[in-house]
């Protein structure tokens, strides 16, 4: 059974979803999903599950992401990035080196940020992408986002590159036109590549050609991605029942508020996602359980 993940270098110029499609005749199995859409124009991080495995893409959508982003000062345009119509310019003079530095730090943190038109969230069964291409906007009920590290590579008064990690849900381009607001000048996103996403990162990633070499030999383990959930090892017994979708009472009890844990048979070998219940009597539940070899 072919069953778990790969962490996907996807180029530029490709959607997400040419990434599953190649993967689909690469592998020859259809149950394929990938978790965090990259623009087409981006690249980095794409984490794909395969076969059983993407049951658990649900526990992995929380996972905060980190990029490296150039953006470019003195124009702006309707996408945001540098793909996009150019509709306005600035005359003005850059902002100064120094402007750009102090107004960064002040994004760290909560905040409201109201998505960008050309993007996949839905307005009344309607992609906003579309209804930009047709020359429709929208207005868009701002999300709440958690920047929680922005750092400075090197700066310019007509660029700035810089690395961020953020909460799902954050839009880069966006990020980079409230800067340019705050620094009075216009600015698009004019680079991205996902460097993180959650425990996969880009020095493990693997490019389309070395996946072809590769194939199967290429996935990694399931509970890779879920390792922000506590452990917990299970006797064959307990392992039987959960298998067979049964309640599992832990003696002793665990002291544990109602929480999801990463299960684990006699053999160390992952099994599946229950949940703690202390108020059922400290049992273990099924929650999602991988299908049998």
């Amino acid at each position: 059974m072919t069953c778990g993940i790969v962490n996907v270098l996807k180029p530029p110029c490709m959607t997400s979803h040419d990434v599953v499609a190649f993967l689909r005749r690469l592998l020859g199995i259809k149950r394929i999903g990938h978790a965090g859409t990259l623009d087409p124009a981006a690249a980095g991080v794409l984490p794909v599950f395969v076969g059983a495995a993407t049951r658990f893409i649900e526990y992995t959508a929380a996972a905060d992401k980190s990029y490296r982003v150039e953006m470019e000062f003195g124009y702006a345009t309707d996408t945001g990035d540098v793909t996009g119509e150019i509709i306005d310019r600035h005359d003005g003079p850059l902002p100064l080196v120094a402007q750009i530095l102090a107004v960064l730090p002040t994004f760290i943190g909560r905040q409201e940020q109201i998505p960008p038109m050309y993007s996949a969230i839905k307005f009344k069964g309607k992609k906003l992408y579309e209804l930009a291409r047709q020359g429709i906007t929208v207005d868009r009920q701002p999300r709440i986002i958690n920047i929680t590290d922005i750092k400075a590579i090197k700066v310019t008064p007509t660029k700035l590159l810089f690395d961020v990690t953020c909460s799902k849900g954050t839009y880069i381009r966006t990020l980079c036109t409230d800067i340019g607001n705050k620094v009075g000048c216009p600015a698009v996103m004019s680079f991205l590549i996902r460097t993180r996403v959650g425990p996969f990162f880009l020095h493990d990633s693997l490019t389309l050609e070395e996946l072809a070499v590769l194939k199967n030999k290429a996935l990694k383990r399931v509970d890779t991605a879920l390792e922000h959930l506590p452990a917990l090892n299970l006797t064959t017994n307990q392992s039987q029942q959960l298998l067979n979708g049964q309640a599992v009472t832990l003696k002793p009890a665990l002291a544990m508020s109602d929480s999801l844990v990463r299960l684990y048979n006699s053999n160390h070998n992952f099994i599946g996602i229950g949940r703690i219940a202390p108020a059922s009597g400290n049992k273990i539940i099924p929650v999602k359980i991988l299908p049998r070899n």
